[in-house]
């Protein structure tokens, strides 16, 4: 009898712990979570949003390409009503070109590693090339009990890292020479440890996925620019259609793209048991950026969002294609330039990387 107080009063204060704890902000949950275990603290903040917002991206992209294929049947009708059929017939004919587009989407999604890996210009190598590195990858994933990807290398100057596949055994691994030369072996072990968690988190599946479509609509706004300049009328409807799905794309990769390199980057750290390596990678990564020149990285920026870091040079002004080199300030530029400021700000990819090295030593503190 006398216990019963006591037991009603922790169970009281139980209770208004775990209830101050899911109301606070993120950042200062860590104060009120020491007491608990580290795992269900980490999987409260990161995994399970991790699950939620790839849920998300795929729903998102789904409407996205339910709302682009009846925008073009609706174009489809528009053109056979042009030319004085009927709205029933319109309608009917317009089912023809358009199923034949949706197959066409879906053959392109099947074939995304591929059409990620040609944006990249990687090429695959074996272990007799590069032998240490396959050690590496091996080792890291035996460790996360997941299947040894292929390697790529690209001969990009960008310090690229990523990793793509639909599925964990079709997994690939890409590195530049870029970031091979910039990294010591301890980095590069951090770099491949955080690259594998997004194969162990599978959110590399749903990357690879929701990122074709902005490869591919990238890709047919720039074939179809030259053309439109001479008023082709298929080039200037292409064009548009293209430069409307990139930002579109843009939009449902960062619903999860943010959140998944931070699971990663404690995924890593938990594989290595120390958090300085990933650190110092990200920090090197993130200067040789600055680094590089600005058409590399213009070259490399349709992979961007699947890279360890963000291609994106913050220390010089960022305009469009052969402005920055001749030092001619664009139409408009003053109002363009707030705007393309606001753009980045809310398109990013990835958390800025101080805040990343900053969460990073903190998990190593609390370990």
């Amino acid at each position: 009898m006398t216990s019963t107080p006591l037991i009603a009063a922790r169970q009281s204060r139980e209770l208004e712990t775990v209830g101050i704890t899911r109301c606070l902000r993120r950042e200062d949950r860590n104060r009120y979570t020491t007491g608990l275990p580290k795992e269900t603290v980490m999987r409260w903040s990161v995994e399970q949003a991790l699950v939620l917002r790839m849920i998300c991206s795929l729903l998102l992209l789904f409407v996205a390409i339910v709302g682009f294929v009846g925008a073009l049947w609706a174009v489809f009708v528009g053109f056979f009503l042009f030319a004085r059929t009927s709205l029933s017939t319109a309608m009917l004919l317009s089912i023809i070109p358009t199923v034949l587009l949706l197959l066409w989407i879906i053959v392109l999604e099947c074939r995304g590693t591929r059409e990620i890996e040609q944006a990249a210009t990687a090429t695959p190598v074996t272990v007799e090339e590069y032998p240490e590195l396959y050690a590496t990858v091996n080792r890291v994933s035996s460790i996360f009990g997941i299947p040894a990807p292929t390697i790529s290398i690209s001969d990009s100057l960008a310090p690229e890292a990523m990793v793509i596949g639909v599925r964990p055994t079709t997994s690939r691994l890409i590195l530049s020479e870029g970031l091979l030369d910039t990294l010591d072996a301890a980095e590069l072990e951090a770099v491949i440890a955080h690259e594998l968690a997004h194969v162990k988190n599978r959110d590399a599946t749903v990357m690879t996925i929701v990122s074709v479509p902005m490869i591919l609509s990238a890709g047919i706004a720039a074939r179809t620019r030259d053309l439109a300049r001479h008023r082709v009328p298929v080039a200037i409807i292409l064009g548009a259609v293209g430069r409307a799905v990139v930002p579109v794309t843009k939009a449902i990769i960062t619903v999860c793209s943010r959140t998944r390199e931070l699971a990663a980057d404690k995924a890593a750290v938990e594989v290595l048991g120390s958090g300085a390596p990933l650190a110092s990678a990200l920090r090197t990564l993130d200067q040789q950026i600055q680094e590089t020149p600005s058409q590399d990285l213009r070259n490399a920026r349709a992979v961007s969002s699947l890279s360890i870091l963000p291609f994106e040079s913050y220390n010089r002004e960022e305009v469009l294609g052969y402005w920055y080199e001749e030092n001619i300030k664009p139409f408009c530029w003053s109002i363009r330039k707030p705007l393309l400021r606001l753009e980045s700000r809310l398109f990013r990819t990835h958390p800025p990387t101080e805040k990343r090295v900053e969460m990073i030593l903190n998990y190593e503190s609390r370990k």
